[in-house]
């Protein structure tokens, strides 16, 4: 059977003569509120060889020049094969350590996923899934960038439910006797990193224990932490490839596949966050007596509870008629169905406090939601399908991956 999980050709810069620091910049998808972290991160670059100039950060996707910069990553990537700053690592997987900036080690394996066992579409049955709905409209901008591009370099990071940390594990276990690829500090405050690359003796003993862990997970195998947009990028830009050329055979075309890093769900680093909701501009007395009826609102307790914050009350409120695994999930349908047909208008806030503030307004209300237990991650998503956007927070943005990677995808 094909491995959904596999060694990949990858490439790295020669860091004797390229600095590996200029070279890793943070994914594409952070700080696109924050344009001085991308002034300060080119600055920091300067005209050294870097992953900047392979990836278009997106604060500037809606941009006048947005062409231009998706025509000097192609540029760029080709200055780069042609100046032939990259060496080759065939059939190689690199078992990486992060500390992030609080300091906790975070542990993960960068290989290719198969593009065939994924699919990121609502009620997908795929054993390789989105664990959040997929915008279908932030997919297109993203496929100019793909399309004609000769690399990829990765900021997805793909979860296994392994509570015995046991494949990752054989790889810390091993790493001794691997061969330091890089270990540097990461920019703007994102830690640092080390890259090492794994014998075929490290490969196998980690695919027989991913292999177990894989199938103990059922029919979900593997869940989308982050860059799920990209790796449906990815497969939108293979399916479009074989639908134009349907007498051509893709099954061992490098388009097939996309470069992640696997990491473990129960990993202490991977710290779960709750996202709460705030509503302004609405009735918050009508909005709750709607919400009472569908969810069945009362202050009995239940499975599933939150505390609703109007004024300068809160209220833990229990939810006796949940149409979901998860808190979120229940909430989350009702404000949608409630939002359709009435005003309001809906934002997601990271912080109790803002929650707070914003709710003590007369035509406000917030929902202050618990912090997701990871391990309802992979039952959930079995149960509901996809989780409502906005479910959890993955870790804080300066510890999102940062491009290292590179693989040919042409």
């Amino acid at each position: 059977m094909q491995q959904i999980f596999q060694a990949a050709d990858i490439l790295l810069p020669d860091f004797t003569k390229c600095d590996a620091e200029k070279w890793s910049v943070i994914a594409c998808d952070q700080y696109t509120g924050d344009p001085a972290y991308w002034e300060r991160t080119e600055r920091n670059v300067g005209d050294a060889p870097s992953t900047l100039r392979m990836t278009l950060p997106e604060i500037y996707l809606e941009e006048p020049d947005v062409r231009e910069r998706i025509s000097a990553i192609h540029e760029s990537m080709r200055q780069y094969l042609d100046a032939g700053i990259f060496k080759t690592y065939p059939d190689a997987m690199v078992y990486v350590e992060r500390i992030q900036g609080n300091g906790i080690l975070r542990t993960g394996v960068v290989g290719k996923v198969d593009l065939e066992a994924y699919n990121y579409e609502q009620g997908s049955k795929s054993p390789v899934r989105a664990t959040e709905a997929t915008v279908l409209e932030r997919i297109p901008p993203r496929m100019k960038v793909r399309a004609k591009a000769p690399l990829e370099t990765p900021h997805i990071m793909i979860l296994i439910d392994d509570p015995d940390d046991s494949a990752i594990g054989t790889c810390t276990a091993a790493k001794d006797a691997m061969t330091v690829l890089y270990d540097t500090p990461l920019m703007n405050g994102g830690g640092s990193i080390v890259g090492r690359l794994m014998d075929k003796t490290a490969q196998a003993a980690f695919l027989e224990k991913l292999d177990a862990v894989m199938t103990a997970s059922g029919e979900l195998q593997l869940a989308m932490g982050d860059g799920n947009h990209s790796l449906a990028t990815a497969k939108a830009c293979y399916e479009a490839l074989k639908k134009a050329h349907p007498d051509v055979d893709y099954s061992n075309h490098p388009a097939r596949y996309a470069l992640v890093e696997l990491m473990n769900l129960h990993s202490e680093a991977l710290q779960f966050e709750a996202i709460h909701r705030i509503i302004t501009a609405t009735d918050p007395g009508r909005m709750m007596m709607a919400l009472a009826r569908v969810l069945g609102l009362s202050e009995e307790p239940a499975d599933q509870s939150m505390i609703v914050v109007q004024g300068n009350t809160k209220r833990r409120m229990y939810i006796h008629k949940p149409t979901s695994n998860l808190t979120v999930g229940s909430l989350q349908n009702a404000l949608d169905a409630y939002l359709s047909a009435n005003p309001g208008k809906i934002d997601y806030i990271h912080g109790t406090e803002t929650v707070e503030r914003l709710a003590a307004m007369p035509d406000a209300i917030g929902f202050l939601l618990p912090d997701m237990d990871k391990a309802d991650l992979f039952p959930s998503v079995q149960k509901d399908g996809a989780l409502p956007r906005k479910t959890f927070s993955m870790g804080h943005a300066e510890d999102k991956r940062y491009y290292m990677e590179v693989r040919g995808i042409q």
